[in-house]
């Protein structure tokens, strides 16, 4: 179209700072369901029945504590990446705001990470424990983790991203 003027950078940066908030937000919820819903039953050779449920691993309630306050944290962010999309204003302005972004994305970037890590780490290990020691494979247990695991992993990166477009307007306004 002739005469429109172009986007400004920084609208661009805001938009896809959302859109990136909003797919960690999409990956982190997926990852929640998942591994919350998470069950898995072999039957012994003996006729009893052995269950698994997420909970009866502490790495996996460590993941599920991951993704829940990044989820926490990154709905925050929405909200106000939206406020500010739409306004052009931010709603939590000066210094500080830019900062509790700069330091909140890189913080919920590590606790994804780690949460990621320790959902793929148990998976291997718990998996070919079981498998190892009673015969039980509980494959369709552990590929739901892993697939959770994995769902969490997209997640940290979409807020790595994110804290890269945070870093670079944190040394123009500090």
């Amino acid at each position: 179209m002739e005469g429109s003027v172009p986007p400004s950078s920084s609208t661009i940066s805001r938009t896809a700072l959302l859109v990136l908030r909003v797919l960690t937000f999409v990956f982190l919820l997926i990852a929640l369901i998942l591994i919350s819903i998470n069950k898995g039953s072999e039957v012994l050779e003996n006729g009893d029945s052995l269950k698994i449920k997420f909970s009866d691993l502490r790495t996996y309630r460590y993941m599920i504590a991951s993704i829940v306050i990044g989820f926490a944290y990154n709905l925050f962010q929405m909200a106000l990446s939206i406020f500010n999309v739409v306004s052009g204003k931010r709603l939590i302005s000066g210094d500080f705001g830019y900062q509790l972004d700069f330091y909140g994305d890189k913080i919920i970037s590590y606790i994804l990470a780690t949460g990621a890590a320790a959902g793929f780490g148990a998976t291997m290990d718990v998996h070919s424990a079981l498998s190892g020691l009673i015969g039980l494979p509980f494959d369709s247990f552990f590929e739901k983790a892993n697939a959770s695991a994995s769902l969490l992993f997209v997640g940290f990166l979409f807020t790595a991203i994110a804290s890269v477009y945070t870093s670079y307007a944190l040394p123009k306004k500090t």
